[in-house]
């Protein structure tokens, strides 16, 4: 066990990382995709798409780890602590009726009672779809694997007792004393709020404070009204793909022509250097209180998409400290509780977003990160 595993080295600034649960075999996932299949499949047969492009990403000090080993989860939990990181918020599927994907990290998390390490949810409501591409990395179609329901009322009852032992354990992170839960879809989730009212009920039955929601979205500016009137209490902005989205439909016709250009022609992905894509992480929207923005270290999706995806060229941890910083900067004077931020992500390697140490760089993201808390306090 580490020492100390609560202790963020910063009493201001919570940071809380999105954590992917994928890297290890399922019984979906090998009929699907082949026998042992995990996210690691794409990372290690991901290839540069033109010159410079830095792929293969390869892991570092854990390796091409498998999440069925608690002494994985340890060591990440380790290097999290070690970043400053207030706690993981792990990615949780539950698709309706029972039916649930991924879950064993997290399921062994809680029962096992390590590591000693506070832990959420963000609950990925949505559909999984396997994509077929043609050479030209246009999406010729795609197949349904798993349909993201909503059956209603027991479901919602069942979702909810499935996970009261995590809501209940002294590691969960709360707001308010009430549990943190988010939702990455919170708009296309139909009664979302009669879910929310009967949640809230539900815990307050079971001794918990209530529940506090959170909704997830990549567009703030005109959606976040729409789900804190839905009855959720706060709302986390991703400004993730904001540099490739404009409000002025001339100029986003613009990018979107030269996206499919590039695609099309030169058979390369839409480009961005991180440098210019981290001035629109954040916006003004991120001052008010109940909105929590999010730090983005780095993103190349290539090794999903390949042609057809995006990515962040010349990301550096020295890029990335002053990114948060920013961040810090803008919501170090709310008031206490509402001192947090999300950070996309930990561990998702096929999309070039992680913090855990590769060949390349080592731990010094970790260290951009903590190097950038400490400064944030001052």
């Amino acid at each position: 066990m580490c020492e100390n595993l609560k202790m963020n080295i910063n009493n201001k600034i919570k940071v809380i990382a999105f954590y992917l649960p994928q890297y290890h075999p399922t019984l979906d996932n090998n009929l699907w995709w082949g026998k042992g299949f995990t996210e690691w499949t794409n990372v290690a047969k991901a290839k540069p798409l033109f010159s410079g492009h830095y792929q293969p990403h390869i892991p570092a000090d854990l390796g091409f780890y498998d999440l069925r080993l608690s002494e994985v989860r340890q060591a990440q939990a380790e290097l999290a602590q070690e970043a400053g990181i207030e706690g993981f918020c792990y990615y949780h599927y539950w698709f309706g009726n029972e039916k649930q994907e991924l879950e064993l990290p997290f399921n062994e998390v809680v029962k096992l009672g390590k590591p000693d390490f506070p832990f959420c949810l963000c609950w990925a409501n949505e559909s999984w779809y396997s994509k077929f591409w043609n050479k030209d990395a246009k999406v010729k179609s795609k197949k349904l694997l798993v349909e993201q329901t909503y059956p209603g009322k027991d479901d919602n009852a069942k979702h909810f007792y499935s996970l009261l032992s995590a809501f209940r354990d002294s590691r969960y992170l709360k707001i308010d004393d009430r549990p943190i839960f988010m939702i990455y879809k919170p708009l296309d989730f139909p009664k979302v709020d009669s879910f929310i009212q009967e949640w809230k009920t539900l815990a307050l039955k079971n001794g918990l404070k209530g529940i506090y929601f959170i909704g997830y979205t990549l567009r703030i500016e005109t959606e976040y009204k729409k789900i804190i009137n839905a009855g959720f209490d706060a709302v986390n902005s991703c400004r993730l793909d904001q540099i490739t989205i404009d409000k002025n439909f001339f100029l986003n016709f613009i990018k979107t022509a030269i996206r499919k250009s590039e695609n099309l022609i030169f058979h390369r992905p839409m480009r961005i250097r991180y440098a210019k894509a981290m001035l629109q992480f954040v916006g003004k929207e991120e001052k008010i209180n109940n909105i929590f923005p999010t730090l983005i270290p780095n993103w190349d999706h290539t090794p999903r998409s390949g042609y057809n995806g995006y990515l962040y060229t010349k990301s550096t941890p020295e890029l990335f400290e002053k990114h948060a910083l920013q961040v810090f900067n803008m919501i170090n004077s709310k008031p206490e509780d509402d001192r947090i931020c999300f950070l996309k992500s930990w561990n998702e390697w096929g999309e070039g977003n992680y913090m855990e140490p590769d060949l390349k760089f080592g731990k010094k993201y970790i260290y951009a990160l903590r190097s950038a808390l400490k400064r944030g306090s001052e």
